[in-house]
C-alpha cells in the first residue's frame, strides 16, 4: 500500500520537478524535453536518480541535461512570542 501525498509531506519529502532534456534517437542533432514530477527525499533524491537510471536502461534517447528543482510543500509554522493580550468586549 503506497503513502498518501499527505503522508509523503509529513514525513519530510518534498515536490521535485525535473525537466529532462534528451536527444531524439533518429534526430541526433534535436532535443526533446520531458517534464517528470514525484515527491522525493532532498539531498539524495533517491527516486529522481532511479527514474533516470531506468531511463538510461530502457530507453532510446540519451539525456543531455536535466534541470530540477525541490520545494518542501508543509514546513514547520513560524511563530512569535506575544507579551500582551487585548481582549474587546
Amino acid at each position: 500500500m503506497s503513502a498518501t501525498e499527505m503522508e509523503l509531506m509529513l514525513s519530510g519529502h518534498g515536490l521535485t520537478t525535473a525537466q529532462i532534456f534528451y536527444r531524439i534517437p533518429d534526430f541526433r542533432t534535436m532535443l526533446q524535453s520531458y517534464l517528470w514530477q514525484e515527491y522525493d527525499t532532498a539531498p539524495d533524491f533517491p527516486k529522481l536518480h532511479g527514474f533516470l537510471d531506468f531511463w538510461h536502461e530502457n530507453l532510446d534517447g540519451p539525456i543531455h541535461s536535466v534541470q530540477f528543482t525541490h520545494r518542501h510543500l508543509i514546513r514547520p509554522g513560524e511563530w512569535r512570542r506575544v507579551d500582551h493580550e487585548i481582549i474587546l468586549h
